[in-house]
């Protein structure tokens, strides 16, 4: 059972996994992922300090995994919600969820679309899931 807060945050879980994506995409560009190192050259016979400037490719696998991690955990919260969504008998009250919580559209132009008052729309939402709620609670 999906909640209100749930369905709420769907948009923001969008929205931060476009970020994430564009920040995996840009990863190697990042100034932080260039690490340094200090290495002997014994050439000479003694140890003659040496630095290194490159790539810290262990810091950028363990940050690429990080992301990809929270892509994966977002895009599942994302796909439950939807799921909730499209698993809506009433096809008015599905039709509005998908509109307000998944395609971002105001109460107002849903009721534009709809045909009805914009507190109509508010009363669906929580009236099908206060009653979902209920339902849910009756079979545990």
């Amino acid at each position: 059972m999906v909640t209100k807060e749930q369905l709420k945050e769907y948009r923001s879980c969008k929205a931060e996994i476009e970020e994430l994506k564009y920040k995996l995409k840009h990863l190697h560009k990042r100034e932080d992922m260039i690490g340094n190192d200090t290495i002997f050259d014994y050439r000479s016979g003694y140890p003659q300090p040496q630095a290194v400037v490159g790539p810290d490719w262990e810091k950028f696998d363990k940050t690429e995994k990080k992301y990809e991690r929270m892509i994966e955990s977002l895009e599942k919260k994302c796909r439950e919600v939807e799921e909730f969504v499209d698993n809506i008998p009433d096809s008015l009250t599905r039709r509005i969820f998908r509109m307000y919580f998944i395609e971002e559209k105001s109460q107002k132009e849903i009721a534009d679309l709809t045909h009805l008052d914009r507190s109509r729309i508010s009363r669906k939402i929580d009236e099908y899931l206060k009653n979902a709620h209920k339902a849910q609670k009756a079979h545990v």
